[in-house]
């Protein structure tokens, strides 16, 4: 092959040299890149990418963005069917409830969204009738349609075991919160409601009153066996019991508590104070002396616990054992929500019922 020849052909030569260059750079843009190479070339484990593109609060904002970047870089697209198994849950957390009392349910939900605030997580709230043979299956498909993170239990909800053994059977989070322990530790918030009943009674004894009546709440709520077991025994510590006679059930509603107290105001031998379970039905109680002509506290005094802001707001403010639901709920949250912005939740919360003392026990 002579000069010329050489010559012509060169060009030809160096543009097939650079189809096949173009054509190995297609190659390794065409890679299909992997999440192992993404945690590689991001420096971070395969399991934090995956909480980047499940959209994790808990990754912090520097490491998500390289991460991101990495992933446009390399145009990685994870397989859709793969994250669907891989990333059950969502970022919901439920608040299963069954109260009469719409405040106690409120109360809790605000404490909730308090430990949720900068988590990602979002609350959803969802009614249970506890007596309904569905209840159970309604449960399921609601947790199983929702993909819950966890749920949380208020009382009297959390003293269900058929639901808390559904809830294990769903490999579903839960934390209770409770009057008494029920639970290991970790997944329990227990207020103590018959420490609080008890201090009531101290009360009310240092106060003189021997004729003392009690309008329970429902018996199938734990919180109502507890303050009324907590209320006798602060009455025994004072040489006093409770006279069966002076003894009102109630529905931990206002309408219960206007009931039981004009039974007790139409006796002869009416009591000097009046103990209530829970504020509404105090309420129930400051009506119907006003019905009867009696005075608070000057002929009848009355306690209640406190589950609602109404106790400070009658006329005069109420005497009351105080929960602080509010907190409960906040605590039940961050139990059951871990937030690395958080410094390290304990393993165990509980709190202290405390006797707010005011005009009506005078």
């Amino acid at each position: 092959m002579n000069a010329q020849q050489l010559k012509d052909i060169a060009p030809v030569a160096d543009q097939t040299l650079d189809k096949k260059r173009r054509g190995r750079a297609a190659d390794i843009d065409r890679r299909r890149y992997t999440i192992n190479d993404v945690a590689r070339m991001a420096g971070v484990s395969k399991k934090t990418v995956s909480r980047v593109i499940n959209e994790s609060p808990f990754v912090k904002e520097e490491t998500r963005k390289a991460v991101l970047e990495i992933i446009r870089e390399t145009g990685y697209a994870p397989d859709p069917q793969a994250r669907g198994l891989a990333f059950r849950r969502s970022f919901l957390v439920g608040l299963i409830y069954d109260n009469p009392n719409p405040q106690h349910t409120v109360s809790h939900q605000q404490g909730i969204l308090d430990a949720l605030q900068g988590s990602g997580f979002e609350l959803v709230v969802r009614p249970i009738d506890r007596t309904s043979p569905k209840r159970l299956d309604e449960m399921r498909a609601f947790i199983e349609r929702q993909k819950l993170f966890g749920v949380v239990l208020p009382s009297p909800v959390s003293e269900d075991e058929a639901l808390v053994a559904l809830l294990k059977e769903l490999d579903c989070r839960y934390v209770r919160i409770a009057s008494v322990p029920m639970d290991e530790a970790a997944q329990m918030v227990v207020s103590h409601d018959g420490r609080g009943a008890a201090d009531a009674a101290r009360h009310l004894a240092e106060r003189g009153h021997k004729r003392i009546a009690l309008i329970s709440g429902p018996n199938s709520f734990r919180s109502s066996v507890e303050r009324r077991k907590g209320f006798e025994a602060g009455l025994a510590e004072k040489g006093l019991s409770l006279d069966p006679a002076l003894v009102k059930p109630g529905g931990y509603t206002y309408e219960s508590g206007i009931a039981a107290a004009r039974a007790l105001f139409a006796r002869k031998d009416r009591p000097t104070a009046v103990f209530c379970l829970n504020d509404e039905m105090a309420a129930g109680v400051y009506t119907a002396a006003r019905e009867a002509g009696l005075r608070i506290p000057e002929d009848v005094s009355v306690v209640g616990v406190s589950v609602t802001t109404i106790a400070a707001r009658l006329w005069p403010p109420m005497t009351t054992v105080r929960l602080p639901l509010r907190d409960m709920g906040r605590m039940a949250g961050e139990m059951l929500v871990p937030n690395p912005l958080r410094e390290k939740t304990p393993d165990a919360h509980e709190v202290q019922p405390e006797l707010i003392v005011r005009a009506s026990t005078g």
